[in-house]
Order: structure tokens, then sequence, then C-alpha cells
């Protein structure tokens, strides 16, 4: 008879995602043999969450991605405990983190998962590990929303929202590259920020982001928006973004309106309604190349997570629900299992 391990799952979603999800201990634990090829089976030790954990299951599309029942989760860290024999890259004992590219059925709010080893990388020494699973897809969309072609030493740059997941790693990747750094919070974290690397800090509840911006006349080379508010931002980017900036749309509701507004910005010319200046939506993909990269910033002590509560793998309902209240620090962490 099989192993089972624990894991949160949700069927179907009554309200919200934290009233639905529910915790099983039924589930089959992997074994090597379902391993296809490059996988490796990972016992979880701590997870991270994003939140597409929460928008996809609520979402119309849901059913699309991930055919229920399913366990959320896509950051984690923790250790190999298998690995398909095509895989010359790890080896079992050994501690990694990671996070999937998209939504797994088995995500890492489950004890136990198979991934790609190309979403993997080893854990740095000296890292620990609820520090490397908050780096993950946050991190990663971070890394990848600063293109290297406009953020170059000297480069002035926009961080629309910069106490959250996203925002804490990309203050931090943008400093690592010389940028000049303005962000956006509330007040409560304007002094993160600062920490962070940001030699400005506009305080959304003091002040009005679109009188500031078009006050400072079309000086930034790039514009990064992690939260999606002002609305209309990108139409107005000719007032604060150079001719040659570039805008970088971080995430988007899961909403056919709000899809059709990224193709539309992605797609038209400014003369059939397109925007004035050059757009880009970050379409994040994990890989073992950028997650390395961000993972010895960390060891050499250049970057750091910004962990806002660590939860208990019981309380993933009141962990969500946190998550929800969009006011958190960085990264929320979830102990899964101990070693």
């Amino acid at each position: 008879m099989a192993s089972m391990m624990k894991a949160w799952q949700y069927t179907t979603i009554e309200d919200t995602l934290e009233k639905s999800i529910y915790l099983t201990q039924t589930i089959p634990m992997p074994t090597k043999l379902s391993l296809s090829k490059d996988q490796i089976l990972v016992k979880v030790l701590s997870a991270a969450l994003n939140p597409v954990d929460i928008k996809l299951p609520e979402s119309s599309i849901a059913s699309f991605m991930v055919k229920p029942p399913a366990t959320p989760g896509l950051d984690f860290c923790g250790r190999v405990v298998e690995v398909h024999d095509s895989n010359s890259t790890f080896k079992s004992g050994e501690l990694v983190f990671g996070a999937f590219s998209r939504a797994a059925k088995q995500g890492t709010l489950g004890q136990y998962i198979t991934i790609s080893s190309s979403e993997c990388a080893p854990l740095p020494k000296g890292v620990k590990v609820d520090d490397a699973a908050a780096i993950g897809m946050a991190g990663v969309t971070a890394y990848l929303s600063l293109l290297p072609d406009v953020v170059k030493p000297g480069a002035k740059v926009f961080i629309n929202g910069g106490s959250g997941g996203v925002g804490t790693w990309a203050i931090q990747f943008a400093k690592i590259r010389g940028a000049k750094v303005t962000a956006t919070c509330s007040t409560g974290n304007v002094e993160l920020c600062k920490s962070l690397g940001a030699e400005k800090v506009l305080d959304y509840k003091e002040v009005d982001i679109v009188s500031e911006l078009e006050k400072s006349g079309p000086g930034y080379d790039f514009f990064v928006d992690n939260a999606g508010s002002p609305a209309g931002l990108y139409e107005r980017s000719d007032r604060f973004l150079k001719k040659d900036g570039a805008f970088m749309q971080v995430a988007t509701a899961m909403t056919p309106k709000a899809m059709g507004t990224v193709a539309r910005r992605m797609m038209l010319p400014r003369v059939l309604g397109g925007g004035p200046r050059r757009f880009h939506f970050v379409q994040t993909k994990s890989t073992r190349r950028d997650l390395e990269q961000i993972g010895t910033w960390m060891a050499e002590g250049k970057v750091r997570s910004v962990i806002d509560n660590v939860f208990r793998f019981e309380d993933v309902p009141v962990a969500f629900g946190k998550l929800r209240e969009g006011r958190t620090k960085g990264k929320i962490i979830v102990h899964v299992d101990k070693e």
C-alpha cells in the first residue's frame, strides 16, 4: 500500500480560498517511479505564498489551468528525496529551493512535490531555508522585470509597490545594477523601502502618486508597476518616462477585461489606441540560472529576504487570510515539514 502524505487542497471555492481549503492526509506520496525525465522528488520544508495562489483558484479560468482537487503553492525550499535516472544535477539529500513556473496540481503546500530540476537551484551555504523559500516567484519576477538593456548604472527606476513580495526584491536588484530608485508604499513601510536601497520613497497615503510623477517630468528610464494602481498609469507614461523608457507591468487581475487590457497595451501602436511608451508584461519562468544568481547575491550579503510572518502548516487558511489583506511586508512563509 502506498505511503500517504499531508496536503492542503481545494475542490470548489465557496466564497474564498481560505474558507474552502481543507487539510487531507490521504494523498499518495510520490515515488521515484512517478518521476518523469529530469524531475526530482522534494520533501518541502518551507513554502512561501503568492497572490496568484489566491487569484487562480478563485478565477473563472481556474479549472482550465489546474483541474481540482488541487494543492496550491509555487515557492519552496526543501530536501531532495529521489531523482530521475536522467538527472545528473542533484542528488538525494541535497537542499534545494525554487518555484513552479505555473500552478501544479500538487503544489508546495503539501509535504512532497515532484518538480523539474530546471526550476530548482542548490541552497547556497549560509542561506537559511525560510530565506531561500522567500525567493521563489517573487524574486524571479523582480529579477526578470528589470530589463538589463534599460536598468544600467545611473538609470532612474520607479517601483510602484515597493514593500510587497516583488517590490522588496526589485528595489534591491535595481540597486545592485547601479540604478537610482524611487519607490511607493504606505506610511508604515517607508523606512523598510529606504533600508532596501530606495533613495526616494513616496507614501501613497500622503501624496498623489500621479501628481508627483507628472511634477518630475519625463525623467524616468524605467517604471515597474507591482501595484496596478492608480489606474491608467501606462496610458499617461509619456508624462514621466523618457521617450526611450519602458513600462513593466508585473501582475494583473485574472479577468477577461484585465487580460484584454494587457493584450491591447502589448500589441497596439499608439495611433490605434496603444500606449505612448514601450510596454512589457512580465511572464515569469523559474530557471536555475536566475535562482542561482539570486541565491549567490543572498549568500554574499548583497540582498536579503523580507519575511512578514511565519505560519505553521496547520494554519494555512490563516496565512491566506493575512495575504488577502494586501498589507504584507515582503513574504509570508509556511513551515510545511521538519527535517
